[in-house]
C-alpha cells in the first residue's frame, strides 16, 4: 500500500484534529472525513474533502483511517459501535489512533483489528493546538513496524519529532510519560510564579532570568509569559489534561507504581474543574495557587 495514492479517512475534527487534517490536505492527501458535529467538516469539504455519514462509511471509502477523539470509550465506539469502523473495514486497512487513550484498551483494539487482517497504530501527539496548526507535533508511535513504515508520509505532514517506540500500546505509554512530565512541570511553574508574585518580584524579569538556565522548560518559556499577561486561552485544555492524568493514575495503580507528584498536580487541576474552568488552558493551573496564596501572578 502506497499511502500517497490512498484516500485517507480522518475522524474527529476538534481543536487538534481539524488543523492536522488541514495539513494533510495541504500536502496533497485526499481525505474522507467524519465528525459528529457535521458543521466542523465544512472547511475541509470546501477544500475538496469527501464527507462521510458515519465511521463505517469512512472505512468503506478509505483503507487508512486516522482517529483523533477525546478518550478510550470514544475510540471504542468508533471502532466497535453501531455504524463503526469494524462493520465495513477492508482487509489490510490501518487505523491510526492519534488520541490519547489507555494503553490496555489500545492493545485490545489492536487485537480486534488483527483478527480482521488489519492493523492499529497508536500515535498520540504532543505540542498542543499550536503544534497541530504548524505541523510540528511530536508523535509517539506504537504498533506493527511494517504498518508504521507505510504511514510515515502521513506523520511527516503533521509532525516533526516522529518516534517509533515499539509494539502496540507503547505509543500511548510514552504519551503518558510525557503527561507526567508536562503536568509536573506546569505545577512547578505555577507554584514558582505565585511565590515570585508574593515576594514582590518583577515577574517578566524573573522569567527571563531563570528561563535561560537549568530551570528552563517549554512550559516556563512559553506559558509563563502568557500567565503574567492574563492569557488563559487553551493550547491544551485543563479538562483534557485531567483526563490524561486519570489514565496515568489508572495505569500506575495497575503496576503498583507510586506517582505522588502527578497525583498532586491532578488534585490541583481538579480544583479548577470544580470552578468550571475546564476549557481554559493548562497554564490556568496558576489560579489554584493564587487562591491559596491570596495573590495574582500578573503584571
Amino acid at each position: 500500500m502506497d499511502v500517497k495514492k490512498e484516500k485517507i479517512g480522518f475522524i474527529g475534527l476538534g481543536i487538534m484534529g481539524l488543523p492536522m487534517a488541514r495539513n494533510l490536505m495541504k500536502d496533497g492527501f485526499e481525505l474522507v472525513v467524519y465528525n459528529r458535529t457535521r458543521s466542523k467538516c465544512t472547511e475541509l469539504e470546501e477544500k475538496g474533502a469527501i464527507i462521510a455519514n458515519n465511521p463505517a462509511d469512512v472505512a468503506t471509502n478509505a483503507k487508512v483511517i486516522i482517529t483523533m477523539v477525546t478518550d478510550s470509550p470514544d475510540v471504542q465506539e468508533l471502532l466497535l459501535g453501531e455504524e463503526g469502523i469494524m462493520e465495513t473495514i477492508q482487509k489490510d486497512s490501518i487505523v491510526i489512533d492519534m488520541s490519547t487513550i489507555s494503553p490496555k484498551i489500545t492493545k485490545e483494539l489492536n487485537a480486534e483489528l488483527n483478527s480482521k487482517g488489519c492493523y492499529m497504530i497508536d500515535a498520540p501527539v504532543s505540542g498542543g493546538s499550536w503544534g497541530a496548526i504548524e505541523g510540528t507535533l511530536s508523535i509517539m508511535i506504537g504498533g506493527a513496524k511494517s504498518a508504521y513504515e507505510r504511514c510515515v508520509p502521513l506523520f511527516e505532514s503533521m509532525g516533526k519529532n516522529i518516534i517509533y517506540t515499539g509494539e502496540s500500546g507503547m505509543g500511548q505509554t510514552t504519551k503518558l510519560v510525557n503527561q507526567i512530565l508536562v503536568a509536573g512541570t506546569m505545577n512547578a511553574v505555577a507554584e514558582a510564579l505565585v511565590f515570585a508574585a508574593k515576594s514582590g518580584a518583577d515577574l517578566e524579569k524573573t522569567i527571563d532570568a531563570v528561563g535561560g538556565g537549568a530551570a528552563a522548560s517549554w512550559q516556563l518559556n512559553n506559558l509563563a509569559p502568557r500567565i503574567v499577561k492574563g492569557d488563559f486561552d487553551p493550547g491544551f485544555m485543563i479538562k483534557l489534561q485531567q483526563k490524561d492524568l486519570r489514565l496515568v493514575i489508572e495505569t500506575a495503580q495497575a503496576m503498583n507504581v507510586p506517582i505522588p507528584g502527578t497525583s498532586l498536580a491532578s488534585q490541583m487541576f481538579a480544583s479548577l474543574l470544580s470552578k468550571g474552568l475546564g476549557d481554559e488552558g493548562t497554564q490556568a493551573l496558576v489560579k489554584a495557587y493564587e487562591t491559596l496564596a491570596g495573590v495574582e501572578a500578573r503584571t
